[in-house]
């Protein structure tokens, strides 16, 4: 490849991932209006038995690991841009049903609902992959952290969204924000009909000279399993903790709006980092990056045991943001160095049905944990799931260190 090809190439690829970082910031902002008020609704519409309050939260999880797999056919089947325009109508469509159970004050239909959403969610996961493939090498960290660059924003534009339409219907509370969620999956796509990817790109990248493995080939490699198994525990114990923290803090006495303002500088937290996360790891590695960020889970943990002051609560969430972003996205990159372009759309829905079904897992029991156990329940299983992680990376790294050959 030429030089100027490789610029048109470079140049290509960086206006793919300013726009998939611009829909991320519409539809991702679906994903912190789930979220943030899945617990507090489900736990306004349940009378009895408050344990199941974030059952919603886990139909959203559940929703994007269903989608997963069904989002990379799709988007082999039609492209892309097509398959990500129809993933942010899906999400709409689950705000109107949330909203409509809401005025049922129907608390399985509004679970469903926020299913519905998750499903959407899986084809925005997949943001970061096709910004990923569509790069040069040196760039495909830099493009992941360009896409979640649009978090910053959905964590603004979540929020705000709640603030301006939770009482357009009132006295139904939150029925204005959850119908809300369709007027931000419109502004998406048509953000993304901007998009310019080959369309079937997977079939004009087989060749010869790269066949597609056997999938049992691909996820069975020590180094997909490591990187899978960081991903799983930054993700998966991020949720555990953001799931249950709202409920805790008003818990403990604070406001719903003091709890929904934790929830957005812990999105902010997840997502701000993204501006130099891709610099990070061009300098000093997928792997360091990733271990920085399962520490900071460890610390968010220690920090949020130490009490339950206003201070206790937001650090800890904070901290619980940036050690998923360095986390998820060092174990994104890590991935995307395990397959071939040729085996791009399975391996990549596989992955995402197994994060995000331990992901949906992590939210259900985190509602039963604080139950059962309170606040300090939850951060004592944060710390020995982000050691075990910690340590299976460090064996990695030193076998990769061993084995790699010595240069005279």
């Amino acid at each position: 490849m030429s030089s100027q090809q490789a610029a048109v190439q470079l140049g290509l690829a960086k206006r793919n991932a300013l726009i998939l970082a611009s829909a991320n910031a519409f539809v991702g902002a679906c994903a912190p209006i789930a979220i943030s008020l899945g617990g507090i609704v489900g736990d306004y519409l349940l009378e009895e038995d408050k344990s199941l309050a974030t059952a919603p939260v886990t139909g959203f999880n559940i929703g994007v690991a269903l989608g997963a797999l069904p989002a990379a056919w799709l988007m082999r089947l039609i492209g892309r841009r097509y398959g990500f325009m129809g993933g942010a109508l899906i999400s709409g469509l689950g705000g109107i049903v949330a909203a409509n159970a809401l005025f049922q004050l129907n608390f399985w239909l509004f679970a469903a609902g926020l299913t519905i959403v998750g499903i959407g969610g899986a084809f925005v996961q997949q943001y970061r992959f096709a910004a990923a493939d569509a790069a040069p090498e040196i760039f495909k960290p830099q493009a992941i952290s360009w896409v979640l660059i649009g978090g910053i924003f959905a964590a603004i534009i979540g929020p705000q969204t709640v603030i301006f339409a939770r009482d357009l219907f009132a006295p139904t509370l939150f029925a204005g924000a959850y119908a809300g969620l369709f007027v931000l999956s419109l502004i998406g796509m048509g953000i993304l009909f901007l998009l310019r990817v080959k369309e079937h790109s997977v079939l004009l990248d087989d060749s010869p000279e790269e066949p597609a493995r056997p999938l049992g080939e691909i996820i069975g490699q020590r180094s997909f399993l490591i990187a899978l198994a960081c991903g799983v525990c930054s993700f998966a114990l991020m949720s555990f903790m953001m799931t249950g923290a709202p409920l805790a803090m008003i818990g403990c006495g604070f406001s719903t709006d003091l709890a929904a303002l934790g929830i957005q500088w812990h999105v902010l937290a997840m997502f701000g980092p993204s501006f130099f996360t891709g610099r990070l790891i061009a300098r000093f590695g997928r792997e360091t990056i990733v271990a920085t960020g399962l520490i900071l889970l460890i610390i968010c943990a220690v920090i949020a045991s130490l009490g339950i002051e206003l201070w206790n609560f937001w650090l800890a969430l904070v901290l619980l943001g940036v050690g998923w972003n360095f986390g998820f996205i060092g174990a994104t990159a890590m991935v995307t160095r395990t397959y071939r372009a040729s085996e791009k759309n399975k391996v990549q829905g596989v992955h995402d049905v197994i994060l995000f079904s331990t992901v949906a897992f992590s939210s259900l029991m985190s509602g039963q944990i604080l139950n059962a156990f309170g606040w300090n329940g939850i951060n004592m299983i944060m710390v020995p799931v982000a050691t075990l992680c910690l340590l299976l990376l460090g064996l990695q790294v030193r076998s990769e260190r061993k084995n790699r050959p010595i240069v005279a």
